[in-house]
């Protein structure tokens, strides 16, 4: 019978549904669809109440692109995430007239975690002028709060925001927040929006209560980018890199025409195959393991004397002030008709 491992006993953090379906064997109950716009992926993913992934059921969509700063492929992400968002909502049943309250959920001091703060600076409000009189059809109703985190405030999240919908009655919530990825590929080019709501805090192995229907009362879309790594998950893609680069190697210079521009070819986009004498060759035993055991071998290393950081790129004040400048305009241009 074929031993299944299983990551989650193990402290690999991510909050992306993708990240969690491609390391995992059981995929019952579990339907996606994966579509390519313009180099740009979305991966459509439903997962019903049963399925194996233990993740909670409902929709949710990934969109994966290249480098944000670029110019050109900004507006092509953008193009695509209106879309998705527009879709997302009429999947949600949410009306023209619907009153929304957005939340910018993070920590505006730790610039990973400060996507939500950010994006929230930047989001039409409309709800106080409403209160006074009209406004132009073109605009919804909306509501915004920052709520901070529970270490700086000492009250949760959900129970700051289940006070406030008591309150004022928003027919839904949009709800931004920083999230942990569990592949290096995926961090800062990776946009998820679910319907399913959010834990704060879970992709860093702090989760709080969950901001969700369920908890609150109304719709929650839950819109996040993962803009930190666990250190054992870069090991071992890290590993998986170099089993590319070992293998790529081996084929590209048997061709003398392509010595010239050997060193500046990405491997990554080849179709390399690699073997386990190839594994076996650069690591040993190590190149025995599948890539679930390097997982778990890296994280039995590393865990126990507390080197398992939260890692996040050098130029994340750059890509984090892009990212929160594309999410606010699309969510400002979907909520109103702007």
């Amino acid at each position: 019978m074929k031993h299944e491992i299983n990551l989650s006993e193990f402290d690999i953090h991510t909050d992306l549904a993708i990240d969690i379906i491609e390391n995992n064997t059981n995929l019952d109950g579990v339907k996606q669809v994966i579509k390519n716009i313009e180099g740009i992926t979305v991966t459509d993913v439903e997962l019903d109440r049963k399925n194996g992934l233990g993740k909670k059921e409902g929709n949710y969509i990934t969109i994966e692109f290249d480098d944000i700063t670029d110019k050109e492929n900004y507006k092509k992400v953008k193009e695509v995430f209106i879309l998705e968002l527009r879709r997302t909502f009429d999947k949600m049943n949410i009306k023209k007239k619907d009153t929304c309250l957005f939340i910018g959920l993070g920590n505006a001091k730790s610039t990973p975690d400060s996507l939500g703060p950010k994006v929230s600076k930047d989001i039409i409000v409309t709800k106080h002028i409403y209160d006074l009189g009209d406004l132009d059809d073109k605009y919804r109703v909306v509501s915004l709060i920052t709520p901070g985190v529970t270490g700086t405030t000492g009250i949760e999240t959900s129970d700051i925001i289940e006070s406030i919908v008591k309150k004022t009655n928003p027919d839904f919530i949009v709800a931004v927040d920083a999230l942990a990825s569990g592949s290096i590929d995926r961090v800062n080019k990776t946009i998820q929006m679910t319907d399913t709501g959010i834990h704060p805090g879970s992709g860093i192995g702090n989760s709080r209560k969950e901001i969700s229907k369920d908890t609150i009362g109304i719709p929650v879309l839950a819109i996040g980018v993962p803009t930190v790594v666990d250190a054992s998950v870069i090991v071992s893609d890290t590993i998986n890199y170099m089993y590319k680069h070992y293998a790529f190697n081996k084929e590209y210079s048997k061709n003398p025409k392509s010595k010239l521009t050997f060193n500046n070819v990405n491997y990554l986009n080849k179709n390399i195959v690699i073997n386990t004498k190839d594994k076996e060759d650069l690591f040993g035993l190590i190149g025995k393991l599948n890539s679930d055991e390097v997982k778990i071998l890296i994280n039995e290393v590393l865990n126990p004397i507390g080197y398992n950081l939260m890692v996040t790129p050098k130029e994340i004040d750059f890509v984090i002030d892009k990212l929160s400048m594309l999410i606010s305009s699309v969510v400002n241009e979907t909520l109103h008709e702007i």
